[in-house]
Order: structure tokens, then C-alpha cells, then sequence
């Protein structure tokens, strides 16, 4: 399991560093981990597996690009819009 973390941890990162760098990489790290823990909890997943539903929706990519709001919002909150935008993009997920 921890072996699967680190490399989303990496997947991750390496996405960020690619990406809009208006906020330190490693507080955009640390709220992803903590946001899908909070989705996998929330929708009975392993981390792994709801890492891989969000970049197959592309979430993380969503994510990078409205942290300075998301980030201010309780996880619940986001969890919610999280799962609803997916639906919107044929996500299965409820």
C-alpha cells in the first residue's frame, strides 16, 4: 500500500511541476494526498483506486488550477463538487 501512495505521490508531482506554480509545490502535494484520502474515505476506495478515477477525469489537473479557492474550502464541500463534476464527465461514481 505504501509502495502505491509514493508513486502517486510522484505522479503527482510531477504533474504540479508542469503546471500553474503560484503556490509551493509541496502545499499543493500535501492538500492533494489529504484530498484523495478524504474522496477515497468517502466513496469506500483505496487511495490508489481514487487516484486513478480523479486523473482519469482529469480532477487533478482541476484541482492545480483552482487551489487558491479549493483550497479554502472544507474537504467535504469539495469532495461533493468533486463527485459531481466526474458524474458531468461520465463518472460512475455517487
Amino acid at each position: 500500500m505504501l509502495e502505491m501512495e509514493i508513486m502517486i505521490i510522484f505522479a503527482m508531482i510531477n504533474s504540479l511541476t508542469e503546471m500553474n506554480m503560484d503556490f509551493s509545490i509541496k502545499d499543493k502535494v500535501e492538500y492533494m494526498v489529504a484530498f484523495i484520502s478524504e474522496f477515497a474515505k468517502s466513496h469506500s476506495l483505496t487511495p490508489g483506486q481514487a487516484y486513478r478515477y480523479l486523473e482519469r477525469y482529469k480532477v487533478i489537473d482541476f484541482i492545480d488550477k483552482h487551489y487558491g479557492i479549493a483550497h479554502t474550502q472544507r474537504f467535504e464541500d469539495v469532495v461533493e463538487d468533486i463527485t459531481a463534476y466526474c458524474r458531468r464527465f461520465g463518472g460512475a461514481i455517487v
